[in-house]
């Protein structure tokens, strides 16, 4: 069975856990390294980690979204969005299609 997991500050991570969601509380970007590290080792096939977090390792974001598996999704924490998440989608979006469609 796949495994979700979600990475982020306390307050942030709290909700998913509600869902069933695996969730590692990690305060500083060397803490939500190590945590995407392992989640990755024990094949989790889905990571969502805050975009505050990502925001401190952004090399490590960039190597995994060049894997197949895990997929490293970017959601808004408790501070709101940075737009990196959206930025992420766009990129994608447009180099899928070719153009900038949304």
């Amino acid at each position: 069975m796949n495994k979700i997991g979600v990475i982020g500050g306390r307050d942030s991570v709290l909700g998913f856990r509600a869902l069933g969601l695996d969730t590692c509380i990690a305060e500083n970007g060397e803490q939500a390294k190590a945590a995407l590290h392992r989640m990755a080792k024990e094949n989790y096939a889905i990571i969502y980690i805050t975009e505050h977090l990502a925001a401190q390792i952004p090399a490590e974001i960039e190597r995994r979204r060049e894997d197949v598996s895990p997929a490293v999704i970017l959601i808004p924490g408790r501070e709101g969005s940075l737009g990196i998440g959206t930025a992420g989608v766009h990129a994608a979006a447009e180099k899928a299609v070719g153009a900038d469609i949304l």
